[in-house]
């Protein structure tokens, strides 16, 4: 059995404190967690909760780690960063966690830092902002492609396309304006013009203003800088008022909830994600083919449906936490950071983590797939 599949399984029987029953040797391993599990976040948090929960308890049938059971103590943050903190701050001073897993958005991840850093307990991200990793943080890692490779990935396209002039349209969130923050700083670069900076409010659902100043200016291309149900809002008024324009999103749209919201209007629309959107698609000798199908199936019998590329991200940090665990033969904080951050070739869902000082995320822009919107399921549209 490979690494992956040792790692694949993991455990926990209840919605928000799980505890193993039969611990083979010692107290359990305990790893917290903060998540969106209502809110406007709880596309990303449900599933989250969904992958730590399941693949927690199957871990712990296989017999835990290092000869312990995992005990894991989840909240729900509710898509609050001011509860974000309150739960971090529960999980460090009472909880006495070893690692904590979560903050589905930028804002929450942000929000908790000060508090894992004085708490010196080392933290697994879940937001896709890339200001979570860049400047590095000693104790804070993160599993998710940053807006700014979806940026990169998205502008390396439009160029081999010949496109030139861009119109970008993003929301008012953390990840949103981290988005336009990087697609602003990278553009001259790809020698690409930005003609239209368009941005919505929290709430809106309407994008008819927007769409008709982008119209106005004519560009290649439009980028859209957000996610959640705004997503499926921006594609709906795209399709309406100028669906001549390619419209491109990041890894905030990846998700079936995204086409299903759209309700047709995602037809033709780019979104970079992972390959648990078409890992039945992936070439056999791709070294996520085998993790990314592993996956799917478990959580296919497990939830009655297709995981998002937010499930795998909870995923694949379990995996990078386990694997740090096994690798350093205990949870002393210090210990643990150190093997998280020497994480070298783990195989997960969002690529092939290969972690160090400098870089504590551990994926560079070819792991990104770029895929497009096709009969209601996403398809590769180059790698």
């Amino acid at each position: 059995m490979n690494r992956f599949m040792r790692t694949a399984a993991f455990a926990a029987t209840m919605a928000f404190t799980v505890s193993g029953t039969a611990f083979a040797q010692g107290e359990p391993i305990k790893i917290g967690s903060f998540l969106a599990v209502t809110g406007q976040g709880a596309f990303l948090g449900d599933p989250s909760k969904k992958v730590l929960e399941h693949f927690i308890e199957e871990k712990n049938a296989m017999g835990g780690v290092l000869g312990r059971q995992i005990e894991l103590v989840l909240y729900d943050s509710r898509t609050d960063a001011k509860e974000a903190v309150n739960f971090v701050r529960r999980l460090t001073t009472q909880d006495k966690v070893d690692v904590i897993i979560g903050g589905n958005t930028t804002g929450e991840t942000m929000a908790v830092i000060p508090f894992v850093e004085q708490a010196g307990i080392p933290f697994v991200s879940l937001g896709g902002g890339s200001v979570i990793i860049d400047p590095v943080k000693p104790l804070v890692f993160k599993t998710v492609h940053t807006d700014r490779i979806s940026v990169q990935s998205i502008l390396d396209h439009a160029k081999s396309l010949g496109q030139s002039k861009v119109a970008v349209l993003s929301g008012s969130g953390g990840f949103d304006q981290s988005c336009r923050t990087n697609l602003l700083d990278l553009v001259q670069d790809y020698g690409i013009e930005i003609l239209a900076d368009e941005q919505h409010g929290s709430g809106d659902t309407d994008m008819t203003a927007q769409m008709t100043n982008i119209r106005r200016v004519a560009p290649d291309l439009m980028i859209y800088c957000g996610f959640g149900a705004p997503s499926s809002i921006v594609a709906k008024n795209h399709k309406q008022l100028i669906a001549d324009i390619p419209l491109y999103m990041t890894v905030g749209a990846a998700s079936r909830d995204f086409i299903n919201g759209a309700d047709g209007a995602a037809e033709g629309v780019f979104v970079t994600g992972s390959a648990v959107m078409v890992a039945e698609m992936l070439a056999d000798d791709d070294p996520q083919a085998a993790v990314s199908q592993a996956f799917i199936t478990s959580y296919r019998a497990a939830f009655g449906e297709e995981p998002s590329s937010f499930a795998g991200h909870a995923y694949d940090a379990l995996l990078v936490v386990l694997d740090a665990i096994e690798r350093a033969g205990s949870v002393d904080p210090e210990a643990l950071r150190s093997a998280i951050e020497g994480t070298d070739g783990l195989a997960g869902i969002t690529g092939i983590y290969k972690m160090n000082a400098t870089d504590h995320m551990g994926l560079g822009p070819q792991s990104l797939i770029l895929t497009k919107v096709e009969n209601g399921r996403f398809i590769p549209a180059g790698r």
